[in-house]
Order: C-alpha cells, then sequence, then structure tokens
C-alpha cells in the first residue's frame, strides 16, 4: 500500500498564519459503480477562488447551525456513527448526523443534486436558507444512504485549517436535481464524471489524491462496512494516517 503520509507531507504549502482551530467540514463523494469501471463526480473551482482556484475537488464544505436542526428518513449507520465520534472532544450522535447532512447540503448547494427520498412530502420547519430550498423540492435527506469513509486535518499555520469528514454516496440514491447551479458564475464551473485513473489525472489538491486512491481500495475490498476509516493529520511536523 502506498504511504500517502509522505506525500502529504512532501506537499509544498504556506504556512504565514497564527494557529487557527480546525472548522468542522464534510464532504461527499459521490459514486456510481454501475460500469466496470466505478466513476466519481468532480466539480471545478472558480478561478477566482482564492481558497484552490481551479482544483478538482468533491462538493462539501463547513457545517451550518441548520445541519443539527434538519429533518431526515433512515438513519446513519451505527459503525459510520462510531467511528464520527472517534477521536473528538465532545462526540455525539447528533454531531455526526449534522456532519452527514452537512456533505448532503453542501452537494445539494453546489451541484443541485439532491440526495434523499422523495417519497414522504415535504419536510416541515426546515432550516432557512439552502434546507429550506432543499425541502420545497419536496425531498428529505436520507442519512441510511451516506457512508463515513476517511477524515483529514489542514495542517497548522495554513491560512484555512478544516477538520473535514469525507462521505459517499451512490448516484442512485439521488432524489432530484435542478439545473443552472454550474457555470462560468458559480462557486464549481463544471461538473465531470470520470473513473478513479482519470480522476488522478486532474488538477487535484493532494489531500483529494489521497482520499481518492483510499476509496479506490475500499471499493475494490467490496466496499464492506467493516473496512476501516483512514484518519490523517500532523504531528510534530509530519503526517500521520490512524485508523477510525
Amino acid at each position: 500500500m502506498t504511504d500517502h503520509t509522505v506525500t502529504l507531507t512532501q506537499a509544498e504549502r504556506v504556512r504565514t498564519t497564527v494557529n487557527l482551530r480546525p472548522k468542522d467540514a464534510a464532504t461527499m463523494l459521490i459514486l456510481d459503480r454501475n460500469g466496470a469501471r466505478p466513476k466519481v463526480l468532480m466539480g471545478k473551482r472558480h478561478l477566482g477562488h482564492k481558497f484552490m482556484p481551479g482544483k478538482y475537488v468533491f462538493p462539501g464544505g463547513r457545517i451550518d447551525d441548520g445541519d443539527r436542526r434538519m429533518a431526515a428518513t433512515g438513519a446513519l449507520p451505527q459503525i459510520c456513527e462510531d467511528r464520527l465520534g472517534k477521536r473528538c472532544l465532545r462526540p455525539s450522535a447528533g454531531k455526526a448526523r449534522a456532519l452527514a447532512l452537512a456533505a448532503i447540503r453542501e452537494t445539494f448547494e453546489e451541484t443541485g443534486l439532491l440526495f434523499g427520498s422523495a417519497e414522504f412530502g415535504a419536510p416541515e420547519n426546515a432550516p432557512a436558507g439552502s434546507w429550506h430550498d432543499f425541502a420545497a423540492l419536496g425531498v428529505f435527506p436520507d442519512l441510511s444512504t451516506v457512508t463515513f469513509v476517511a477524515r483529514a486535518i489542514t495542517p497548522p499555520r495554513r491560512p484555512k485549517r478544516f477538520d473535514t469528514r469525507f462521505f459517499t454516496v451512490d448516484a442512485s440514491a439521488m432524489a432530484k436535481r435542478i439545473d443552472g447551479i454550474i457555470g462560468p458564475d458559480s462557486e464549481l464551473t463544471d461538473l465531470v464524471w470520470v473513473d478513479f485513473e482519470e480522476a488522478k489525472q486532474l488538477d487535484l489538491p493532494t489531500i483529494t489524491q489521497v482520499i481518492l486512491q483510499e476509496v479506490e481500495l475500499r471499493i475494490a475490498g467490496g466496499f464492506a462496512p467493516y473496512l476501516p476509516v483512514p484518519f490523517y493529520w500532523e504531528k510534530r511536523g509530519s503526517f500521520v494516517r490512524e485508523e477510525l
């Protein structure tokens, strides 16, 4: 197995700021495993962004207050909830749930894809903002379709720091899509379905390269729930890989 800790440690990084506390964030890998070669959905960030301009990434972002209050159908698999609570100061089922919902919401905001169920009508009392728009389309986010597959913390003294949890969802779990979200003035200017070899040829952040390879191994291993979840973080100037 490739030692990704060396790749991450050697990646060039500007470290110019005071040390910030990492913000909780969530990211979604949307997988299509129907064909002979599994594919993943990647989005190209706007060139005008200060943070990773022009890079191909998975949709994602910071957790919002509304993620703690949004109604959902289905439960996060227990093994995912347990692992989301490991190596956390204040683990809770509510926080695990909110992280998974953040990944679903950010995917909706950045791609127009709604992952969930349209069988139960519209959720009531959805939080204002994106969740209100999501609910107005008659979809409940479905936590049972989401799998926690990786975690990574941005190294110290970076301008932005995130404690990011990476989730996967199968493309078949999409309940609805709205058009017009992707474009030249959007956060993501392009969306592409690519197999894992094609994805590795894109302009990717280093951590995205690493997580792609981790998920590729997970798929090759049958995507079994018991497979370990890697956790990357920096310790005394070098990255370490734990398993949650």
